[in-house]
C-alpha cells in the first residue's frame, strides 16, 4: 500500500491515493489469488463492498 500510494507501485496504481477497503487472510497462497481473482471478476461483490465501505 505504501509503494501504491508514493507512486512506486504498478503503473495502474501510480498519481492515485488508495486506502484499505477490504482484507481478508488464507492460510496459502493459492488460495488467496484464486479469491482475489474471483473478486475481481465479480463487479457486483465489488461495489457492494465498496458501498459499505463508503
Amino acid at each position: 500500500m505504501a509503494k501504491h500510494n508514493a507512486s512506486k507501485g504498478a503503473k495502474f496504481t501510480r498519481g492515485r491515493k488508495w486506502i484499505l477497503a477490504y482484507n481478508m487472510s488464507y492460510d496459502s497462497k493459492s488460495k488467496a489469488m484464486s479469491e482475489e481473482y474471483k473478486l475481481k471478476k465479480n463487479y457486483k461483490l465489488r461495489n457492494k463492498i465498496k458501498s459499505n465501505f463508503l
